[in-house]
This record gives structure tokens, C-alpha cells and sequence, in this order.
């Protein structure tokens, strides 16, 4: 059977108070952006790195799934303990927050959906249906969402910015001139690259500008955060691109840029394949050729 999509609006009632029973916390993909990302690390007590290091994949970008197995044999997340729950609670990531909704944004409006037929908590915590029941907006308010949706929006512009490096590579140093085409093609495979595979083309050196950025203060207000995880993203760009000189380096300099923003995409639940494609057709209009 097809599943579908059902749009709410902010003032549409559900049975969204948690259960607490652990089931969403097996077998879910949580993907996280560099400031989540610290905010799980100072909630656990160590350093961004040892977080990344020790419970994230492709680089920081996803929590891994590897504890104990259980609902419906799926394994637990990372930070899951038995007949407790999450280890870092406060500091839990949006899609946790929204859980069982997502969101999405559509002509710059956002929306909050769910997917399939039947709503996703019933199976697991049918429970639910005899607690007070909340509209979206009183259900995000009492998650504490708003600053973590702030940095999802955040971190959308610096994405955009990072592959507007990638487009001054390609089209400013005369290499579309040139009637190059290796560059649009390896942005199309980047997009439908796996995670583990672009993280290991981007290499550790991107990884960490990405996802574990010298930044020590503004941790509580994550649209400075990001601001700030910008400059030093363009001031890297700046610094490792700004000597460049043959076309060789310029192609190898926007592949690798992109990169980074398609990787990025990935982990504000972006699709690096259809993102990749618009970027393209953008490079085509200008002149770049594939």
C-alpha cells in the first residue's frame, strides 16, 4: 500500500504527548547539524570530537544506532539506556524534538507532516491515545524546538553559501570558459553519492571545518553560532582557494566545496541528489557546461 503524506496546521491536535516507552528510539535515522552536535556533546560532558568520534557516522553528520536491540528488533540508539532512556534529553537534537512529526519547507513556508495512513505513535505507544492531547504548536513549544529550528534555518543559508563558493570556482576563473566538464558531472555523482562515500571524498581535514567549528562562546543562540561557523567556513575557502591559479586546481577546488554544502544538505535532511540537480541546471543557465 502507498504511503502518503498528511500536512498539519499548527493548530491541529494529536495525541503527541510522549509515552516514553523507547520504542522511537530503535531504528531511526537522526541526522545532526554542527551546532546539535555540540549540544549533545556538552550534555554528555566531553568534547564535540569525542561525541562525533565515539557515537556519529560519515563525520558527525548521523547518530549511529548500535546499542541494544530491541523494538521490533531493531537496534537502540547510541544514547539509549535501558529502563532510563535518552542519556542527553535536554540536549536531544530537532528530529527528536519533532518526533513523530517532520518538517519541511515549502515556498518558504514551514510545514509539519507525518507520514502514512495512520498516525506513526500508535503502533508503538498506543498508550498515547488516553493522555492529553496538544495542537502542534503547543506540542513544539513544550519540546523547546524554536532554537533548534532556528539552527536548522540557519544552517540552510550556510549551505547555500558553501555551494556558492563552488559556482565562483566554476564560473568567475574562466573554467566553464574553458568548455570544462568534469566539475557539473562529479556535482551529479556527489549527489547520488552515500554518505560514507562523500565523507571519504571530502576527507577529515573539510569534515572537522564542518562539523566541529573553534567556536566557544554564542553556544546558546544557534543563529549566531551558525554565522559564526560561516565566516570561518569562508575564511578556510578563502584561505585554501584564493592561490589557486590553473583550471585543474579551480575544478578540483569546486568539487570539493560542493561536497561539503551536499554533505551539509544530508545533514539538515536536505536531498543532496535533487539539490545537486538544481545547482546544475543554475551552472548551465550561466554558461558552465557538463
Amino acid at each position: 500500500m502507498k504511503q502518503i503524506t498528511t500536512k498539519l496546521d499548527i493548530q491541529d491536535k494529536l495525541p503527541l504527548t510522549c509515552s516514553r516507552s523507547g520504542t522511537c528510539c530503535y531504528g531511526k535515522l537522526v541526522l545532526l547539524n554542527p551546532w546539535e552536535l555540540v549540544c549533545l556533546a556538552r550534555e554528555k560532558g566531553i568534547t564535540p570530537k569525542e561525541f562525533r568520534d565515539l557515537y556519529c557516522e560519515f563525520g558527525g553528520i548521523r547518530l549511529k544506532f548500535d546499542g541494544k536491540v530491541g523494538w521490533k528488533e531493531q537496534q537502540a540508539c547510541s544514547q539509549y539506556v535501558d529502563n532510563f532512556g535518552c542519556s542527553v534529553h535536554l540536549g536531544r537534537p530537532l528530529s527528536c524534538r519533532l518526533y513523530p512529526l517532520g518538517r519541511k519547507i515549502q515556498s518558504e513556508e514551514v510545514c509539519y507532516i507525518y507520514e502514512g495512513y495512520k498516525f506513526p505513535c500508535l503502533e508503538g505507544c498506543p498508550e498515547v491515545t488516553e493522555l492529553p492531547h496538544l495542537n502542534v504548536g503547543e506540542y513544539l513549544k513544550g519540546q523547546i524546538a524554536e532554537k533548534f529550528e532556528k539552527a536548522q534555518d540557519s544552517y540552510l543559508e550556510v549551505m547555500q553559501n558553501l555551494a556558492d563558493i563552488a559556482f565562483v570556482l566554476l564560473l568567475d576563473t574562466g573554467l566553464a570558459e574553458s568548455g570544462e566538464k568534469d566539475t557539473l558531472q562529479l556535482w551529479r555523482k556527489m549527489g547520488n553519492e552515500l554518505p560514507e562515500l562523500l565523507a571519504s571524498r571530502i576527507g577529515p581535514k573539510w569534515l572537522d571545518y564542518l562539523m566541529l567549528p573553534e567556536i566557544y562562546d554564542d553556544l546558546e543562540d544557534p543563529v549566531l553560532f551558525a554565522q559564526k561557523h560561516n565566516e570561518l567556513l569562508q575564511l578556510k575557502a578563502q584561505q585554501k582557494f584564493g592561490i589557486l591559479q590553473s583550471n585543474q586546481e579551480f575544478h578540483e577546488a569546486s568539487v570539493l566545496i560542493m561536497g561539503v554544502a551536499l554533505h551539509l544538505a544530508r545533514a539538515i535532511g536536505a536531498n543532496p541528489k535533487n539539490l545537486a540537480e538544481h545547482w546544475i541546471a543554475t551552472a548551465k543557465e550561466h554558461g558552465a557546461l557538463e
